[in-house]
């Protein structure tokens, strides 16, 4: 076994050890974890989903505002494709760590539904979710397969409310808009009592949510980040894994699974 194996090994060991003695584990979650069921992450030069736009052009509240039948052009298309994607092994082996009871809730920046597909049950979306689209004037709410079906019909592109004939804004947290106080205030609050949090396939550089870590750390809790990016907590982390977050997850499941004591 190479040096890098062998260390990747005792990390693997290590945070299979930390979650063994953790009661109050939780998992955030950024755009890497979703990369395997084929959706891009946001950056990557090329292939991101801002490789090619400016997303304060296109993904701004005032976007949506100034001309929704622009906004529903570039979201729509988005949209239609996320509908019919599945969970990867990496939601899977999140959504088993709960069922276990290991860990107690997932923190996500996904807007997917991907956590909640794959089986998790306590999914705190700190920018929202495409399950719904919503009514600024009345606050009616219409899921995501009719939202597709009204984008899809004849018409004007931005889908309307039945009763206002008002455009309906997607229920996710658009640039220019504040994060959904409650989810922020759970996030916070769980991220405050964790005693380890597993961080897993996100850069940790959009606040307020890449301030969670410390606030796990400045209580006492330990550090888990799996990403194959840099983040600004690699020297801080009990545990850094860089590789392929579906293999990472699975390896740790497979310790967890074996019982075996941690490696050095």
């Amino acid at each position: 076994m190479s040096p890098e194996a062998r260390a990747s090994a005792q990390e693997v060991e290590h945070l299979a050890h930390l979650l063994r003695s953790a009661e109050r584990a939780v998992v955030l979650t950024g755009a890497g974890v979703s990369v395997p069921s084929g959706i891009p992450d946001f950056r990557t030069p090329g292939t991101g989903l801002w490789a090619n736009v400016d997303p304060t052009e296109v993904a701004h509240i005032d976007a949506w505002r100034r001309d929704p039948d622009r906004f529903w052009r570039f979201y729509g298309e988005r949209f239609a494709t996320l509908g019919g994607v599945q969970p990867n092994r990496a939601h899977e082996v999140i959504a088993e760590l709960e069922r276990r009871r290991i860990v107690r809730a997932v923190i996500t920046q996904n807007v997917d539904r991907l956590h909640r597909r794959a089986g998790s049950g306590r999914v705190i979306e700190v920018h929202g979710s495409i399950e719904w689209s919503v009514c600024m004037r009345c606050g009616a709410r219409y899921g995501l397969e009719d939202v597709l079906e009204r984008i899809a019909g004849p018409g004007p592109v931005a889908p309307e409310c039945d009763a206002c004939a008002e455009p309906l804004k997607p229920d996710v947290v658009l640039f220019g808009e504040m994060l959904p106080e409650a989810a922020i205030e759970e996030a916070h609050r769980l991220a405050a009592d964790a005693d380890l949090m597993i961080c897993v396939g996100s850069s940790l550089a959009v606040h307020p949510v890449a301030s969670l870590p410390e606030v796990t750390i400045l209580n006492g809790g330990a550090l888990a980040v799996i990403t194959q990016s840099d983040t600004p907590y690699d020297r801080h982390a009990d545990v850094r894994l860089g590789g392929d977050v579906v293999a990472e997850l699975d390896a740790v499941l497979a310790a967890l699974d074996d019982g075996t004591a941690p490696v050095g």
